[in-house]
């Protein structure tokens, strides 16, 4: 159990970083994003004048706000949880299933990672629409979610796995 703990105790910093990071970031994003739709308001409905560009500009603000909360947000079990059948079943059952459904999770985000790389060079190819950008920049945010979410993913299941051997209550 010491490798589980020095484990969790880097995968902890790491994710409290990249959390902080993240967040920070997310709020300069939902700024700018709001200040974005703002100029279109007044340009189409004041000056009867629309912008090309802020539509698209504001839904890459949302996504890459989104792929860089997403993280933090499953640290702290903010997403919606069915917990019906871990609740009602015997301590040890329960801990090992959320065990075994975390490490399903970590699978599945390591396919969608190794997806989102590639998706991110695709990009490349193609440019948005209405401003002069690699639509790679905007999906890059695909890879920056699956890759934080995976790493949170991992500490979670050692955390299931240590309380799983330590009847202690798992995170």
């Amino acid at each position: 159990m010491r490798a589980v703990d020095k484990a969790l105790t880097a995968l902890g910093w790491l994710n409290d970083q990249l959390g902080k990071l993240g967040l920070g970031i997310a709020w300069v994003l939902v700024t700018v994003m709001v200040a974005t739709i703002l100029l279109q308001v007044f340009m189409r409905y004041v000056l009867n004048n629309a912008l090309p560009w802020p539509e698209e500009v504001a839904r890459a603000l949302m996504i890459w706000m989104m792929a860089l909360v997403a993280a933090p947000a499953l640290r702290r079990g903010d997403f919606v949880a069915i917990t019906l059948l871990p609740d009602s079943l015997p301590s040890f059952l329960s801990r090992l299933l959320r065990l075994v459904l975390t490490c399903v999770a970590v699978a599945i985000l390591v396919i969608l990672s190794d997806i989102s790389i590639d998706f991110f060079q695709r990009g490349f190819r193609t440019r948005a629409a209405s401003f002069n950008l690699p639509r790679a920049w905007i999906y890059l945010a695909m890879a920056v979610c699956y890759f934080t979410m995976l790493f949170v993913s991992i500490e979670l299941a050692l955390k299931h796995l240590k309380a799983l051997f330590s009847r202690e209550q798992s995170a």
